[in-house]
């Protein structure tokens, strides 16, 4: 599992780049998984169509034609127990999940938490799917995404999200109100008893990321990257790195 930078390229069909560069960078994301895990069958990751929702779909493995726009689901999270998965986002919270059940087998998950996901539930919902399909040993890792150093917002959404997520409540560097949303994300994973790997790092302030934000403000060009959970071969163990 591992999340990608701008060298990857922008994955995202619905920033207005050209299509055939986005299905480019898709591809040779899949060709340089396939070898970095020493998968038994090419890698083929599983997008969605994300609407800031709590939606999770349960996937299986979409082999060639994870491409084909049927096989998006509109959804906001992902659990798989033979799909390998992915999370586009530019400032929201990536979440990848990886789980075991009792008979060894790995159970993926992958979840997008804006802020509307994050009031909806997003995280709990993506988390009791896992569960439900069999996960017993689960954990998360939280990517890039926009600190509460920088997501400045109106008080009164401040206000609003911190009542349903008390860990939200935060004030930018300049003094403004702010939401945490990693925060956030990490009280309601403990409270749901999951571990959480938290990357620290803020997208608006590593240019290495895509960032919506930054994007407006400076006028840079719009670009996606991803959170994935790869399927490995059984035999192999993979160190992958998170780039």
């Amino acid at each position: 599992m591992g999340f990608t930078d701008t060298l990857t390229g922008n994955l995202a069909f619905h920033v207005g780049d050209d299509p055939q560069s986005v299905t480019a960078a898709r591809t040779g994301l899949d060709a340089h998984l396939t070898e970095l895990a020493g998968a038994a069958a090419p890698v083929r990751l599983q997008y969605m169509d994300q609407v800031h929702g709590r939606e999770v779909a349960v996937m299986v493995d979409t082999s060639a034609a994870h491409h084909a726009h049927e096989s998006v689901p509109t959804a906001d999270g992902m659990v798989s127990s033979s799909a390998s998965l992915a999370v586009m986002v530019a400032d929201c919270v990536p979440l990848v999940f990886v789980g075991t059940t009792a008979q060894g087998d790995a159970v993926l998950g992958v979840a997008h938490a804006g802020r509307p996901g994050v009031e909806a539930g997003v995280v709990a919902a993506t988390v009791a799917e896992l569960r439900q399909a069999g996960a017993v040993s689960l954990q998360a890792w939280l990517g890039p995404s926009v600190c509460g150093r920088c997501y400045e917002v109106p008080e009164a959404m401040r206000t609003e999200v911190a009542a349903g997520t008390p860990a939200a409540y935060s004030t930018t560097s300049w003094g403004t109100p702010a939401l945490d949303l990693p925060a956030a994300v990490v009280s309601q994973l403990d409270d749901l008893g999951v571990p959480v790997n938290d990357l620290g790092v803020c997208t608006l302030e590593h240019p290495e990321f895509f960032s919506h934000r930054r994007a407006v403000r400076d006028h840079e060009t719009e670009g996606r990257f991803v959170g994935f959970a790869a399927r490995a071969h059984p035999d192999h163990q993979p160190a992958l790195p998170v780039r």
